[in-house]
C-alpha cells in the first residue's frame, strides 16, 4: 500500500475542517483531492438509516434543508466523523470513503437530488 491509502485501500484523510459560518465541511486526502461539501448536501445524503433506509429502494427524499448547518463534528475511530446538524439530525456516520465518493460525485448527486425534488413537487426551502 502507498501512503495515499490505508490498509483497506481507502483514501487517507490529511485534513478535515468544519466551517460552521459557511456551512461547509472541507476535507483533504493524501492523493491531493480536496472537497468543500455543503451542509445541506451532507444532510440530505446522510448515510443514516433514517435517510438511506435499510435497503436500496428505501432512500428518503429529505426536503426543506437549504439553510441547515452543522453544529458539531466528532471523530468515530480513525475512519469517520459523526455530524450533528442544527435540525438535530445526528445519526449518520460519514466514513472517509463515503465523503470521498460524495466529493467526487457531488455535481451528479446535487443534480439527482434537485431532479427528485422537482419531480415530487417539493423544495429545498423550508
Amino acid at each position: 500500500m502507498t501512503d495515499l491509502y490505508d490498509t483497506a485501500g481507502r483514501p487517507k484523510v490529511t485534513e478535515v475542517r468544519l466551517k460552521t459560518a459557511e456551512k461547509l465541511l472541507e476535507i483533504a486526502y493524501a492523493d491531493g483531492k480536496r472537497f468543500s461539501l455543503e451542509a445541506e448536501l451532507l444532510r440530505v445524503e446522510s448515510p443514516s438509516a433514517e435517510v438511506q433506509g435499510h435497503g436500496s429502494d428505501q432512500k428518503q427524499l429529505i426536503t426543506g434543508r437549504r439553510h441547515v448547518g452543522i453544529m458539531t463534528m466528532e471523530p468515530v475511530g480513525n475512519y469517520a466523523v459523526r455530524l450533528k446538524f442544527d435540525d438535530l439530525h445526528d445519526s449518520g456516520i460519514f466514513s472517509w470513503a463515503y465523503l470521498y465518493e460524495l466529493g467526487c460525485r457531488q455535481k451528479e448527486v446535487w443534480f439527482e437530488y434537485e431532479t427528485a425534488l422537482y419531480n415530487a413537487g417539493l423544495s429545498r426551502d423550508p
